[in-house]
């Protein structure tokens, strides 16, 4: 199983995140890897989280590759410093993207890495 995987499995077991009670949306995961795309759907409803699979409409669809998908699960990847290099990108709600972000782990290293091979 690999971190991103196992990053949704945990989500879809956590089914309320009181950080997030006054958010209302989905977001979509678009990963990329070769010429296939992985998508995770994430609903959130006042804090209840509700993770699938599939190519559903939603308000936000994040876009990245698998290996920036791992960074970023890991805790080792900042997801607005990979918007500004252009690894990660939003189509649709961009607040509701950026609220979400506190779902993902972050370890002090994350703030000055890049994964190798993308933007600078």
């Amino acid at each position: 199983m690999t971190a991103t995987s196992a990053f949704f499995e945990q989500l879809a077991g956590v089914g309320h995140d009181p950080n997030l009670c006054k958010v209302r949306g989905s977001v979509r995961f678009d990963i990329r890897e070769g010429d296939g795309v992985e998508q995770w759907l994430l609903d959130i409803d006042n804090g209840n989280l509700r993770v699938t699979r599939g190519a559903h409409p939603a308000d936000a669809v994040i876009t990245v590759s698998a290996e920036v998908a791992e960074a970023m699960t890991r805790g080792e990847m900042n997801g607005l410093a990979g918007m500004t290099r252009g690894e990660i990108l939003v189509d649709g709600d961009l607040a509701l993207a950026m609220r979400i972000g506190r779902l993902f782990p972050v370890t002090a290293p994350a703030r000055r890495q890049a994964v190798p091979g993308h933007g600078d």
